[in-house]
């Protein structure tokens, strides 16, 4: 437990510190073309996904996310107690990878997003996003583990695009992005009606594979 909760912080870190950074970046480098910044943003974090699930999920499942961390304590991992702290973990490790993305880019490390992300549509994007994300998740892992890197990549790329939320997909990464007042910012207000969306798209992606696709 103690190597799996390092491992989630540290890929928390690393994602959550990817996201706000590229943003960051890539708003910077774009001159105003918010298509060619969400693009830029877009790459990196599809390739730091990859990295890291590959690096890390023989060790923790590489989850970086309480909905996918939730859905598989449903599966029988771990505890719910070994789910609380792994949810601290990576909501612990993601606020240090966004104030450590605002310290490289000589920001004011404490911030409070004002970027409004709210309506049925951005929640809707949310619901279905993170319905994606764990259903690609847990029939990969059934039929092509070895893909599972690539497919999460892919698809969390994929959603960025079609999505009109960006596709978050991730509580703890709703809650990092609150404290960032940057491309990649969400105002706090928005946050809960997120995380809600987030949990109820896990939960029916649960609930199809165990029902439909098992």
């Amino acid at each position: 437990m103690k190597q799996r909760l390092w491992a989630e912080a540290l890929g928390s870190f690393f994602l959550f510190a990817t996201v706000v950074g590229s943003g960051i970046m890539a708003e910077a480098l774009a001159g105003g073309n918010v298509a060619v910044a969400l693009l830029g943003n877009t790459v990196a974090t599809a390739a730091m996904l990859f990295v890291l699930i590959a690096m890390l999920g023989p060790i923790s499942g590489a989850h970086f996310n309480p909905a996918v961390s939730l859905v598989m304590r449903l599966r029988g991992d771990s505890s719910w107690k070994g789910l609380a702290a792994t949810v601290a973990a990576q909501v612990i490790g993601g606020i240090l990878g966004v104030w450590a993305a605002h310290l490289m880019f000589d920001l004011p490390v404490l911030q409070v997003s004002a970027k409004l992300r709210e309506g049925p549509g951005q929640w809707l994007s949310e619901f279905i996003a993170t319905f994606g994300l764990v259903t690609t998740i847990l029939l990969t892992v059934r039929h092509r583990p070895a893909a599972v890197p690539a497919s999460v990549a892919l698809y969390i790329a994929a959603a960025y695009w079609f999505t009109a939320s960006t596709s978050f997909a991730n509580p703890a990464i709703s809650i990092a992005r609150s404290l960032s007042d940057s491309f990649a910012g969400i105002a706090p207000s928005n946050v809960l009606p997120f995380i809600a969306a987030q949990l109820a798209g896990a939960l029916a992606a649960h609930w199809l594979d165990r029902e439909l696709l098992s």
